[in-house]
């Protein structure tokens, strides 16, 4: 992945993904090494393969709904940063389109690039954090 910094108030990036960079494991990556702690970022492009999920409220776990392994067309992902326990937590939905023109979509789990993917992720002036709902199970924004 490469990245350039294009505003500077607020903070905003462009993620350039290359042809087998894995979305999900970058975007918490480059969250880390800015030290990022509440943004948002959307996205278009294209995969070769990606793992989507559905939360369980009875299993309290993310399952597998979408494991395609075909090259797709990344019609939207959008998302956010947010902090948990020091560390950043990224949260991410995606749609993707087939040859055959059906989509797909839901929570990101895994989803690798081909040839690439470009992601526009911008700083919130206000910094929020993220805990565990004991609830739902989920970790969520707690403002």
């Amino acid at each position: 992945m490469k990245w350039k910094q294009v505003e500077k108030q607020p903070r905003t990036f462009a993620l350039i993904f290359q042809t087998g960079d894995e979305v999900n494991e970058g975007l918490k990556s480059f969250a880390k090494e800015q030290n990022l702690s509440d943004a948002s970022f959307k996205a278009i492009g294209a995969m070769e393969s990606v793992k989507l999920g559905w939360y369980n409220p009875q299993t309290k776990k993310y399952q597998v709904a979408v494991d395609l392994n075909e090259q797709v067309e990344l019609l939207s992902l959008i998302g956010d940063v947010a902090q948990q326990d020091g560390e950043p937590i990224v949260h991410a939905h995606m749609v993707v389109g087939r040859s055959d023109g059906t989509t797909r979509g839901g929570h990101l789990l895994k989803a690798v690039v081909r040839p690439t993917c470009e992601v526009f992720l911008t700083e919130a002036p206000a910094h929020l954090s993220k805990a565990c709902d004991p609830e739902s199970g989920l970790v969520l924004i707690k403002l």
